[in-house]
């Protein structure tokens, strides 16, 4: 076997990604939990309830096992229904209580990552149409300064809004997230507003701090033709990877919106990034169906002899994972890993996807791409939107009933990887032993 360590550069963030209403628990006034009381409308029909029990503080062992297993990062978000209950009040209590989490990152020298938003709206701001009210921009500059002013001696490090691609095709072009629209009318008004909005609270952080490193988070799943041959599965297949994957980071670009037969100038979006949050996941192949008009006429699936995991929910396609730090590295952005991760209970797949992803990530940082870190998702098991507890992608284990968690061995190789800023053979020998001689051949 032959010994060898791939090296990350000097600096690199290593962490764990978490979000607000996953990890808190009873997040009460945002659209999510109203949307769990539906019927039918979480797979196996839970509710987020206690989650990770973060508000009642038990963040805390979770911070210490994060620092304690060689992390010196970590992503997490700010609640916006809980600061800004009503249009008309902030609770500062609620506001204390985020200084504390930070300052507990910095005590245990985590560099935190704040993302402001994370898919879930105050019950305010969805009842007077959510991200398809022109107004939401303005809403949502006022609280991410209440939230700069009040947190900036503890973050500079912010991500705007978490998948805003994921967001329109989940909760205005198909029923998965609320509100469920189903309609293209919506998903364009929402898509233009969350836009704005982005490039509003860029330009309000940086005024309040202007030494800020701010940008969005934008999941990438790259989409190949099934048939290459075929030229509708082509067709369909760049449609859906323009319009689902690459939407938003052109407008930002370019200040156009740029929707199958409809174009809006934007110029003030222009310019309004300072790095570029990838979440990658897997990548999927498809084929030409008329079945399926809201996602382009693209038919997803994955390849028959797919590496998936638990659910089928993704497949392990690392070389997707180089593909999409080319197309990044184009942008001439640092790029930071803002999720990457697979749902695993028992935790005989994730090593080799951690390692397996890891492995790309080192050879785009080898091409000198600016690659500045990695946010493995999750830290612990949390509750996976429309798919409730169904999924498992934590490093640790959580029964959500009596919030015990155990420790999984992917946890030991997490922490000598962050430890060693590196992946070494020995490692892949210990913890992922049948991809030893792809990635370490004699």
């Amino acid at each position: 076997m032959a010994q060898a360590t791939f090296h990350f550069p000097r600096g690199f963030l290593w962490g764990t990604a978490t979000s607000s209403h996953q990890n808190e628990g009873n997040n009460q006034n945002n659209n999510w939990w109203r949307w769990e009381q539906q019927p039918a409308r979480i797979i196996d029909d839970t509710e987020s309830g206690l989650a990770c029990d973060w508000w009642n503080g038990r963040w805390r062992e979770d911070f210490d096992r994060a620092a304690e297993t060689n992390q010196n990062a970590h992503r997490l978000s700010i609640e916006w229904s809980r600061v800004q209950p009503t249009p008309e009040r902030w609770d500062e209590n609620a506001i204390d209580r985020y200084r504390e989490m930070l300052r507990g990152l910095q005590d245990r020298e985590l560099t935190p990552l704040v993302t402001l938003h994370h898919f879930t709206n105050p019950r305010w701001v969805e009842d007077q149409g959510g991200w398809e009210n022109p107004e939401v921009s303005a809403w949502f500059t006022t609280y991410v300064s209440k939230m700069v002013e009040a947190l900036r001696e503890y973050a500079s490090l912010w991500i705007t809004i978490n998948e805003p691609n994921v967001l329109v095709g989940l909760a205005y072009a198909s029923d998965a997230f609320p509100p469920g629209k189903h309609s293209l009318a919506s998903s364009v008004r929402a898509t233009t507003n969350l836009v704005r909005a982005h490039a509003s609270a860029y330009k309000a952080i940086h005024s309040l701090q202007p030494q800020a490193r701010v940008g969005l988070a934008v999941q990438i799943r790259p989409m190949l033709p099934r048939s290459p041959r075929w030229p509708l599965d082509r067709l369909v297949a760049s449609l859906a990877d323009r319009n689902l994957n690459h939407l938003f980071t052109e407008a930002l670009v370019s200040g156009k919106l740029r929707f199958p037969g409809w174009r809006k100038r934007l110029p003030e979006v222009k310019g309004t990034q300072d790095f570029l949050g990838i979440n990658y996941y897997t990548r999927d192949l498809v084929n030409f169906s008329l079945w399926h008009p809201m996602q382009f006429f693209a038919r997803r699936s994955f390849a028959r002899d797919a590496d998936l995991s638990d659910t089928g929910f993704i497949a392990n396609d690392p070389s997707g994972m180089f593909q999409v730090l080319k197309w990044a590295s184009r942008y001439k952005l640092p790029i930071i890993i803002a999720e990457n991760g697979v749902d695993n209970a028992d935790d005989r797949l994730r090593p080799r996807y951690i390692i397996e992803h890891l492995h790309q990530v080192w050879r785009a940082a080898n091409f000198n791409w600016q690659v500045k870190g990695y946010f493995y998702w999750t830290l612990v098991d949390n509750f996976s939107w429309n798919r409730g507890w169904t999924q498992r992608y934590g490093l640790w284990e959580l029964d959500p009933q009596t919030q015990t968690r155990r420790r999984r061995p992917s946890v030991d190789l997490y922490a000598e990887i962050c430890q060693e800023n590196g992946i070494s053979s020995d490692m892949v020998a210990r913890y992922a032993p049948e991809i030893l001689e792809k990635l370490f051949p004699d």
